[in-house]
């Protein structure tokens, strides 16, 4: 093992133009990568491009104004609800949802976007008081926030701040209602890694539409790896 590994950097030295008895300094690497699309952040053909990726995925966006959010959650929370009940009376179905239940929340989002939710429908996820797996996977939707998310390949960031909480709330319930600012929207994922290499301890999930697999005959299944259905509120 340990030959191999030798000549294995050996040769990664090789290529890099080091000798092996070179002093170890860092290499630099030609990159020629765009570092930024050419739109700015949060412009109408950013927004544009995103919302055709996350369609496309199969992702369910919606574009709202900010003093619409609650409105927006609760509907579509009462929505993910009504269709639980009523698969939970089709016994070959009941098994594929949960049944209706609460709406996980991690304990530093905005609460004006739940102020269309009693309070008894609310469960808040902390990191020093977290929720079971239990109690997640019998909840009927979870909501977060987001930290920024990548136009051209459709893809959401969640960095496991207040608002966004732990990596596992977005993972199991069933539903995630995600809230992303306009401004939070960039072009290329390099623009997104610089952001998120502001805190490179934070934990990270990249979302990209609803969980999805196929089998070896390109057959789709949702919701195996995590939540079956996505919502976006894109919100200027």
């Amino acid at each position: 093992m340990s030959d191999a590994r030798t000549e294995v950097l050996a040769r990664v030295r090789e290529a890099l133009g080091r000798g092996t008895d070179a002093a170890p300094a860092p290499a630099v690497v030609p990159r020629g990568y765009r570092p930024a699309g050419e739109h700015a952040p949060g412009s109408e053909p950013v927004l544009e491009l995103l919302v055709d990726r996350l369609v496309d995925y199969r992702a369910h966006v919606h574009r709202v104004a900010g003093a619409e959010v609650a409105d927006v959650v609760a509907r579509l929370v009462e929505e993910v609800r009504t269709v639980a009940a009523a698969d939970a009376d089709d016994s070959h179905r009941a098994a594929a949802r949960p049944a209706p239940g609460s709406v996980v929340v991690p304990d530093g989002l905005d609460r004006a976007w739940l102020a269309g939710l009693s309070g008894d429908d609310v469960r808040a996820d902390a990191r020093d008081e977290p929720l079971t797996a239990t109690e997640l996977d019998g909840a009927c939707a979870v909501v977060t926030a987001a930290r920024v998310a990548v136009a051209e390949t459709g893809t959401i960031v969640l960095d496991a701040e207040p608002d966004q909480g732990r990596r596992a709330i977005s993972l199991v319930p069933d539903v995630h209602v995600c809230v992303v600012r306009t401004d939070q929207v960039v072009q290329t994922v390099p623009e997104a890694v610089r952001l998120l290499g502001e805190h490179p301890g934070r934990p990270q999930t990249w979302i990209s539409g609803p969980s999805a697999t196929s089998d070896i005959e390109l057959d789709r299944v949702e919701g195996v790896h995590g939540p079956r259905t996505l919502h976006v509120l894109l919100v200027s």
